[in-house]
């Protein structure tokens, strides 16, 4: 088996294994006691502390540990926000940082407060000028990750850093998918991360909090890690956070250059060996071990189920992967394709030969899951007019009376069909269309609003944009070529 998820949590590394171990004897006690065994515990905190924070680049007294890397973003928002109310109740977040950034805004602003949403080009990014345009005299906070989650564009952060600097603004920095393989540079006010991302064991968060930061502690009051994290610190995994920190770190520019060479391999080669596939994220400022693609005309729960079968687990952002049936709200900020997204993730080790066999079963997997769909898919790519009676079966009907029928528009009804169903159908009728006429797709998934413009532009088709409709929405269509 293949393990390709690392971006959501990494193998517990050797060295934090041995050190968790070795810690399990020595760091049970209370370390707030004065007697032997708190003392020893004490010990082994303190030098935990002094150790992330080296690599960190901070000093020990601005670190805590807290249960996880969400508790430690919901941490320091809050605080961040409440030392500075005085100031405003404004909050500036990028349109792709992770859930729990996100969902802490949400909160915010349900409260009374008000948020400024950031966007993305398609590679992922912020630009530093919009970020800085945001900034209002009654900015509080400002967020930006490190590196993106699911598609390992880094961030402009030293930029962004320069610009909340210069108008008296934290910023405040989500380091979880990056602090592994380097220091985050500029002049960030506040840091957080999660030791399950780098190699260490889960329920480990870190948050830093920069001297001269105003900063004020919410909920009840705990004396145990600066009043920031309440509980009983779990110092055997805080020793193998730390250790693993340190290990990953020492291995990181020789692993790192070595994964890069391995993802942009899949880069490369998956549009090759896929037929209307497409790469996303940036293709030189990125994460080592990410890389992220989605495929037409199929859905990212089969092709997650079918590559497990194969031996690769590996993650997806498709909405048909979710709960709510929502596409990933990085992809849908990014305006790229989300059908049959598949994120590989690769761990530090992870073989050579691992990477040539995914290459070699993808393409297979991808092919039998369009055939099961009764995609309209040749080995030369899509048969635009041509229907071979199996698949979806969402019916092609006339266009009604009115101003679709003056238009002489066809219309494809897909409501109540999931991804990818409603790109299928697209893709079946629009040979039928004339150049110059449309096509109007009826839909009610929400990945239709995302995935029918992507399936335009990787087709050279024009997207018109989207109507009201009766139920859903009319997405329109016109046949370029």
């Amino acid at each position: 088996m293949s393990y390709f998820d690392a971006a959501s949590a990494a193998p517990l590394h050797p060295v934090g294994r041995q050190a968790l171990l070795a810690a399990l004897d020595e760091g049970w006690a209370d370390p707030a006691r004065l007697y032997r065994e708190g003392r020893r515990a004490r010990l082994l905190l303190d030098a935990a502390r002094e150790a992330v924070a080296e690599v960190v680049e901070c000093r020990p007294d601005e670190l805590v540990f807290t249960p996880s890397g969400t508790r430690a973003v919901h941490t320091g928002i809050e605080g961040a926000l409440a030392g500075r109310r005085r100031v405003g109740r404004h909050l500036i977040v990028s349109a792709v940082e992770h859930s729990s950034v996100l969902h802490t805004a949400e909160v915010h602003e349900a409260r009374g407060g008000s948020v400024t949403e950031v966007g993305v080009d398609r590679t992922g990014a912020v630009a530093p000028e919009a970020f800085a345009g945001a900034l209002r005299p009654d900015t509080a906070l400002a967020c930006l990750q490190s590196a993106n989650h699911e598609v390992g564009t880094v961030q402009p952060v030293a930029e962004v850093a320069g610009a909340c600097r210069a108008a008296g603004v934290p910023l405040l920095v989500d380091a979880a998918q990056s602090l592994g393989w380097g220091p985050v540079a500029g002049g960030w006010s506040l840091l957080t991360a999660s030791a399950h991302k780098w190699g260490g064991p889960p329920g480990v968060g870190l948050l830093v909090v920069r001297k001269g930061t105003r900063f004020a502690p919410q909920g009840p009051a705990d004396e145990r890690e600066s009043g920031r994290a309440a509980g009983f610190e779990n110092i055997p995994a805080v020793v193998a956070a730390a250790a693993s920190l340190r290990a990953v770190r020492a291995e990181a520019a020789e692993e790192a250059a070595r994964l890069r060479e391995l993802t942009e391999r899949i880069r490369a080669r998956v549009p090759a060996l896929v037929p209307e596939a497409e790469v996303a994220g940036d293709p030189e400022r990125r994460l080592p071990g990410i890389v992220t693609f989605s495929c037409l005309y199929v859905d990212g729960e089969t092709v997650l189920h079918e590559l497990d079968a194969a031996g690769f687990s590996v993650s997806s952002g498709s909405s048909c992967t979710s709960s709510t049936l929502t596409p990933s709200h990085v992809l849908r900020a990014m305006g790229v394709l989300s059908e049959g997204n598949v994120r590989v993730s690769l761990p530090p080790g992870t073989p050579a030969e691992d990477v040539e066999r995914f290459l070699t079963v993808l393409p297979g997997v991808v092919a039998g899951v369009r055939e099961k769909l009764g995609a309209p898919v040749t080995a030369g790519g899509v048969r635009g007019a041509e229907r071979d009676g199996e698949g979806s079966g969402a019916p092609l009907v006339d266009a009604p009376a009115g101003e679709a029928a003056a238009a002489g528009a066809l219309v494809v009804d897909a409501l109540g069909r999931r991804c990818p169903v409603p790109v299928i159908e697209l893709a079946r009728v629009i040979g039928d269309v004339p150049v110059g006429g449309t096509v109007r797709v009826l839909a009610d998934d929400e990945a239709a609003r995302l995935d029918i413009p992507a399936w335009c532009e990787m087709r050279g088709q024009e997207y018109v944009g989207e109507e009201p409709a009766d139920r859903g929405s009319a997405h329109v269509v016109r046949r370029v070529s």
